[in-house]
């Protein structure tokens, strides 16, 4: 399960949330966070986004967290799953889909293209896009944003139109309202989760 959506919209306190509820549910979890998570994704990470690193184009952006995103299926999810665990995860492809593919320009099928060729397992069972206006996340973010947070508005409008376009084009994807607060988003989450059922 990817919890996933624009920056400010409070995916990694959702992650953390589910992972939780599923867990006293006796559902054996674990949570990662991408890019991250592994020695060599957590330095890809720290590359990407570091403020110094302003020169950095969309292509190389987008092959770094295929990089990252294969060493952390390798290294720890692949495990994880064969052990028949449910993996909750902070960001997937779905973000690189929206920030690389939507508003970087270099295009949302190409990106899926390189993500199936690269990556053993592209898409997961179920993606919730936890979907904030601009405002709404801006005003959730840190005074000191990375080298991602830190582009220009107009990126993240687009941001947030890719995550949408991206989730009325896929059956596994799911909308949730995060406007409002921590409890009531999820309450919405533990509900799409319910109502999905897992192979």
């Amino acid at each position: 399960i990817v919890l996933d959506g624009p920056d400010g919209c409070g995916k990694t306190t959702q992650a953390k949330l589910l992972a939780q509820w599923l867990q006293k549910q006796g559902v054996p979890t674990a949570s990662f966070r991408d890019p991250g998570d592994t020695t060599i994704s957590e330095k890809i990470r720290q590359v990407l986004l570091s403020p110094e690193h302003i020169a950095m184009s969309t292509r190389t952006e987008l092959l770094l967290y295929m990089a990252a995103r294969a060493q952390l299926w390798q290294e720890k999810m692949l495990p994880v799953l064969r052990e028949n665990e449910c993996v909750i995860l902070d960001r997937w492809l779905s973000s690189t889909c929206a920030y690389q593919g939507c508003a970087g320009g270099f295009g949302m099928e190409k990106v899926i293209k390189i993500a199936e060729g690269s990556l053993e397992r592209a898409w997961p069972d179920l993606t919730i896009i936890l979907d904030v206006d601009l405002k709404t996340g801006a005003g959730r973010l840190s005074v000191r944003p990375d080298r991602m947070e830190a582009k220009p508005r107009e990126y993240h409008q687009k941001v947030r139109e890719g995550f949408l376009k991206l989730a009325g084009k896929r059956e596994s994807f799911l909308v949730v309202d995060a406007t409002s607060g921590i409890e009531t988003v999820h309450k919405k989450v533990v509900e799409a989760v319910k109502g999905v059922s897992f192979t």
